[in-house]
């Protein structure tokens, strides 16, 4: 049935992609933007279901477990808003948030008009060669909350286990922030003494200690206009706390041995795997420090609270491997459906390092559950794949996968760590590149196993 003139009307003066559905989900009316945005004739679509256009789904998101604005307009009268991945002509995501309002036709027929609010495409969503992959309902609220974030300049605090990409995420939040043709720059917490954290944070005179022989500009000079990102800022000594806390407030600061106050504008954006708050609690971090630093919180999920984005990460890890090795490696479906169920208790940078020395290791084109057996420790693979344990016994046995998994994850980085070096004949930018960390991170790694 067409739709009225006054509806298309008001479709067509959204400048965002919009869409109007009725009650059996047939899609009635785009705009030029949906068009545009979807690279479709609206004639592509109009008379099609909206779950199969957007989603590729053969029967409605709302019966698919996912969040889906009908039942809320249609039942309750009531606008209702969501984040969804959507998928255009060309099989890219486009990760959006849709707000869903019920309207009215000249006959009084109700239908569903839908505004598609861009978060950032698939193409969008690389960094440095890197992807932030997902389309988990946690993932998705975190990419929503960093581009929030980045259209201020307030600090934000990234919280998360260990390996669950913080520095990709602070990345993808400086690329999306007006602050992105500045420079972007990381500061490793943990391998930081008292005169060291001050020279290269605010630098150095020339003579301003024994065996100096020039002047150094700190990071905090060097971020100028840009961002500075603190990873692990829940490792600093009381006295370092201090000292970043004096930047923090006023952007002054002078370098060692100088005496000219210098000024940089800079984001800070601090991540940490630690319960910052009940580190205040307990005396071990500054609660003025903490506030200045938490004026937005991020939470980094885990893979175990986004399992329906292991698939799509391996897949874009593999793809990344074979093209430095200029391999066509894929995994046998037991394989997927095995690391799909694993608890990773070192999250993506497990699985990683998993997929490279499985790479590393295979004879011929897929990876099986054998060789995967051969990755990881045989008591790990052989807990992980006993569905029938009791719920007690579980958690104890999934604390023991946990602390054999850590141990099993330090083992293959030093492994991948060493070969690599080898392979790029000890280029540190190379070596880090290739294994998605920057080259601060593998200096440290580097002083941490003791590899020369």
């Amino acid at each position: 049935m067409p739709l009225s003139v006054e509806l298309q009307s008001l479709v067509d003066t959204h400048d965002d992609p919009f869409m109007v559905i009725d009650k059996s989900y047939t899609i009635v009316a785009v705009n030029v933007a949906f068009a545009q945005s979807y690279k479709i004739e609206p004639s592509d679509v109009i008379g099609k279901h909206c779950y199969e256009t957007s989603h590729s789904n053969s029967k409605p998101c709302n019966q698919m477990g996912e969040d889906c604005p009908y039942q809320q307009v249609f039942d309750f009268k009531k606008v209702h808003t969501c984040l969804h991945v959507h998928h255009d002509k060309c099989n890219h995501n486009h990760r959006v948030r849709v707000t869903a309002y019920p309207l009215r036709g000249r006959d009084g027929e109700l239908y569903l008009g839908e505004r598609i609010q861009e978060l950032h495409t698939e193409e969008d969503s690389t960094e440095n060669g890197i992807s932030m992959v997902g389309v988990s309902p946690v993932f998705l609220r975190m990419i929503e909350q960093l581009l929030y974030a980045a259209e201020g300049n307030a600090p934000v605090l990234l919280q998360g286990e260990t390996g669950t990409g913080k520095e990709l995420a602070a990345s993808f939040l400086h690329q999306h922030s007006k602050r992105k043709d500045g420079p972007f720059l990381t500061l490793d917490c943990t391998v930081l003494t008292e005169s060291l954290f001050e020279s290269e944070v605010f630098g150095h005179e020339k003579g301003a200690f024994t065996g100096n022989i020039g002047k150094k500009i700190g990071l905090f000079e060097l971020a100028n206009s840009g961002t500075l990102f603190l990873d692990e800022v829940g490792e600093l000594p009381p006295i370092m706390q201090a000292k970043l806390l004096r930047v923090l407030e006023s952007g002054e600061f002078r370098r060692v041995g100088g005496t000219q106050t210098l000024y940089a504008d800079v984001r800070i954006v601090c991540a940490t795997n630690r319960d910052l708050l009940y580190e205040v609690k307990t005396g071990n971090f500054r609660e003025d420090l903490y506030y200045r630093i938490a004026c937005i919180t991020i939470s980094t999920p885990s893979l175990r609270e986004r399992p329906e984005d292991i698939s799509l990460l391996i897949h874009a890890l593999l793809n990344r491997i074979n093209q430095t090795r200029n391999n066509r490696i894929c995994l046998t479906d037991e394989a997927l459906a095995w690391l799909t169920k694993y608890d990773f208790p070192g999250n993506i940078r497990e699985l990683r390092n998993i997929l490279h020395t499985a790479v590393a290791s295979c004879h011929n084109r897929h990876i099986d559950l054998e060789q995967l057996q051969h990755v990881l420790s045989p008591e790990t693979f052989s807990l992980t794949s006993q569905p029938f344990l009791k719920s007690g016994m579980q958690a104890v046995k999934k604390e023991e996968l946990r602390s054999q998994g850590q141990q099993s994850l330090v083992a293959m980085e030093q492994e991948q760590i060493a070969l690599f070096l080898k392979q790029f004949s000890g280029n540190r930018k190379q070596v880090a590149a290739h294994l998605g960390i920057s080259v601060r991170t593998l200096y440290r790694k580097l002083n941490k196993y003791s590899i020369k």
